[in-house]
């Protein structure tokens, strides 16, 4: 690609530490409802916008509620802890700062738009984003690539020029399909697949290491 024009963050994992979080309030839910609750439940619902990942704890996990009524009452469980504590992943707030005065940014997430309202008040990072979008304001979730287009879309930006910051498997997907240079964090409690990680242009440890040079090295 030649120099990037913009950088598109994933939410989940990339700013806030939040897999097991998602995990905790989904299960409690399956369990409190009488459903049944499964190993790889967490893992096969990453990426699914909350219309897909609603419909799965529906019809493979057994909860006796409606889709909307399933959405409503993780999104309230994980609003009351976030208020309560935001799972910031460290450095994370420092990296955004860093790239934010050099090139526009977004965020394609597959939470809720209210959820990653939020984030980015409770962060004080909502004036850096230029453009934001839920993987439920479009048709499908990650691994489609169908966020990360509409991000770049929002923000006027030719796709083949963004570069994505991603930590998971159908997160690395989807920004692969979106034909994005991609950099990988690989999320540590629910580590991608190693085919998905293949696809990554640059994999860093950690956000700490997330800069402006990373980012040039697109190039």
């Amino acid at each position: 690609m030649t120099a990037p024009a913009a950088v598109i963050f994933d939410l989940d994992g990339v700013l806030i530490d939040s897999e097991t979080v998602w995990n905790e309030a989904r299960r409690e839910l399956v369990e409190r409802s009488g459903g049944t609750w499964r190993e790889d439940a967490q893992r096969a619902m990453m990426g699914m916008s909350s219309i897909e990942w609603s419909r799965y704890m529906s019809d493979e996990l057994g909860v006796p509620m409606s889709r909307q009524a399933i959405s409503e009452a993780v999104v309230e469980s994980l609003e009351s802890r976030y208020r309560a504590e935001l799972p910031l992943i460290a450095g994370a707030r420092e990296a955004v700062l860093r790239l934010a005065g050099r090139w526009p940014l977004g965020l394609a997430s597959s939470a809720n738009g209210s959820i990653i309202e939020l984030v980015l008040r409770e962060s004080g990072l909502a004036d850096r984003f230029d453009a934001t979008v839920s993987s439920e304001e479009v048709s499908r979730g990650k691994p489609a690539p169908d966020v990360y287009l509409e991000a770049a879309r929002r923000l006027d930006r030719d796709p083949a020029l963004c570069v994505a910051v991603e930590d998971s498997s159908n997160g690395l997907r989807a920004a692969a399909e979106a034909g994005m240079g991609v950099i990988a964090i690989p999320n540590r409690a629910f580590p991608p697949d190693p085919d998905a990680l293949g696809s990554a242009d640059v994999v860093l440890e950690s956000i700490d290491g997330l800069d402006a040079a990373v980012v040039a090295r697109l190039e």
